[in-house]
């Protein structure tokens, strides 16, 4: 009986650390962020509740287009614990997506959260890639007002297929949701991926891979 119980026990543990693996509930009304240089922890510290104000919970700018003037013609504004300290312990946060005409979000993922996009002005061409075996695209075109789901820690993008600037905002399941973009992290890692594994896990010659790595890879 004692080993059932054990068993049982275990179980539920497993499944309810897999069943709450993003960003934990709060264990109160709110946790304001606050840094300390000397300790690293799993989030951010919290400031006594009693000295929370209004700007812990609030952000100004958000109606300014990003700067779009780069490689890729897209600029992300992030609103995460880093910008908005009260998030701390919400599991929440947004951003703000600017492109310019055939301006691109390029693939990458976000390791710990699902992203909810609406697409504010323009059109976007946007899809995500389900994981192996299958690796099947799955994408859309987006107008005014249509909104998209990005899963979790799957690849996607948004690429902008009109003539004029378009406008998105999303909002994204944690307090800080993190982004890997695709061609950065491969191409442009430090120090680099030799260029004898990506030659082989691309199945194209070295110079290509050499050629590549050579870029200045955008985190926009």
């Amino acid at each position: 009986m004692g080993a059932q119980f054990l068993i049982v026990t275990v179980f539920l543990a497993l499944t309810s650390s897999l069943a709450f693996a993003s960003d934990p509930s709060p264990l109160q009304d709110f946790c304001v962020a606050v840094d300390d240089p000397k300790l690293f922890v799993n989030g951010k510290f919290c400031k006594d509740p009693k000295l929370a104000t209004a700007e812990d919970f609030s952000f100004k700018g958000l109606d300014i287009a990003g700067n779009t003037s780069n490689k890729v013609g897209s600029n992300v504004t992030q609103v995460n614990v880093a910008q908005i300290a009260g998030l701390n312990t919400l599991g929440v946060s947004l951003v703000r997506i600017d492109y310019a005409p055939y301006g691109l979000n390029p693939p990458h993922t976000h390791p710990r959260a699902t992203e909810i996009l609406t697409v504010l002005e323009g059109t976007l061409y946007v899809g995500f890639v389900t994981s192996n075996p299958e690796n099947r695209l799955i994408t859309k075109v987006l107008n005014k007002g249509d909104v998209f789901v990005f899963p979790e820690g799957l690849i996607h993008f948004q690429f902008n297929t009109g003539h004029t600037n378009a406008v998105a905002i999303a909002g994204l399941g944690s307090q800080n949701p993190g982004v890997i973009t695709i061609a950065n992290a491969v191409f442009g890692s430090k120090p680099p991926i030799s260029d004898d594994v990506l030659a082989k896990a691309f199945q194209v010659d070295k110079k290509v891979v050499d050629y590549l790595q050579a870029q200045f890879w955008v985190n926009n």
